[in-house]
């Protein structure tokens, strides 16, 4: 679906224009054109290909989508993949952005993804004297956009993780508390898959030899950069939280299986002083004096209750029951 198709002359926009005049505006001097595209098809893309003569190997990678973040030169062409998370529900839902950047076109091709960037265009409108670098302050809108929309979605990450530290010594399922742990740590390695290539592909657009179209732009896109070594940097922090927190919910597990324990050893002791008592009582001995002894049944009686007594009071003072 073609969502915009737009060229630009000196930092202002000139017209929306239909995508079979591209290549007029093209030939323009001073001129680019950023053209939008969502879900495309293949037919849409062979069009643009067409249009922008793209290359085959970076179309293919458009067209078959659920690609690795990465930023690749293809001569004057800049191949741009960037993931883009929304929170859906309890899950997140990983979306696709393709940006083709040459010297005087934009194309980006949105996929699986329900935040569009019209915001970014109007932005971009707003500061003529910046959009007069063209295609290359038009990527690095594209870029800013999309990482700054990671901040929130870690922030609720980490809202959900501090949810469950909360409930590590006060909940009676620590299965519960498991499962969630994991399910917490799989969005941060989500995070961190989508955070983690782009980090090192980006010290490339400021640094060193940079592409022809980012000339001029390093500090914007070391700016990209430094959120996205923050981002980093909290996805591990809260992912080495998570280990810690896996770690004390067995622990809290195995303390509280080791105080059952405890009470079954006190109680199964309370009850085998009696027992090898009537044991002992219930040998077929012939010569057993205290079988004929008046008292011997309420005192042998007695003698069981004052050492389970005396056993549970010692079990009770040292935490065993």
């Amino acid at each position: 679906m073609l969502i915009n198709c737009v060229a630009y002359e000196e930092g202002r926009k000139l017209a929306d224009i239909d995508k079979r005049d591209i290549r007029n505006y093209l030939q323009r001097a001073g001129c680019f054109v950023w053209v939008a595209l969502r879900d495309a098809t293949e037919e849409e893309l062979a069009a643009m290909q067409e249009e922008f003569d793209l290359h085959p190997l970076a179309v293919e990678d458009a067209r078959h989508g659920h690609q690795r973040p990465k930023i690749e030169e293809y001569g004057d062409l800049l191949f741009v993949v960037v993931n883009t998370v929304e929170v859906v529900g309890d899950e997140l839902r990983l979306g696709e952005v393709d940006i083709f950047v040459g010297r005087n076109y934009v194309l980006s091709v949105r996929q699986h993804s329900e935040q569009g960037f019209l915001g970014v265009r109007a932005r971009a409108e707003r500061e003529p004297d910046l959009l007069r670098n063209g295609s290359g302050y038009v990527l690095y809108a594209l870029m800013d956009a999309i990482v700054d929309r990671y901040f929130p979605v870690l922030d609720a990450v980490e809202t959900e993780l501090e949810s469950v530290e909360h409930q590590l010594f006060s909940a009676k399922d620590p299965r519960a508390n498991i499962e969630s742990l994991y399910y917490v740590k799989q969005k941060l390695t989500t995070l961190k898959h989508v955070t983690g290539p782009l980090l090192e592909y980006s010290g490339k657009l400021f640094g060193g030899r940079v592409p022809q179209v980012c000339t001029g732009l390093g500090e914007y896109f070391r700016d990209i950069y430094d959120h996205l070594v923050r981002l980093n940097q909290s996805i591990d922090t809260s992912r080495d939280t998570v280990t810690t927190a896996i770690q004390v919910n067995l622990a809290l597990v195995q303390i509280s299986d080791n105080e059952v324990t405890k009470r079954l050893a006190a109680y199964a002791a309370l009850v085998a002083i009696p027992t090898m008592i009537v044991g002992i009582y219930g040998m077929n001995f012939k010569h057993m004096p205290e079988l004929d002894w008046t008292y011997g049944y309420p005192m042998v009686l007695i003698l069981m209750v004052a050492i389970d007594g005396y056993l549970f009071s010692r079990f009770r003072k040292s935490g065993w029951l």
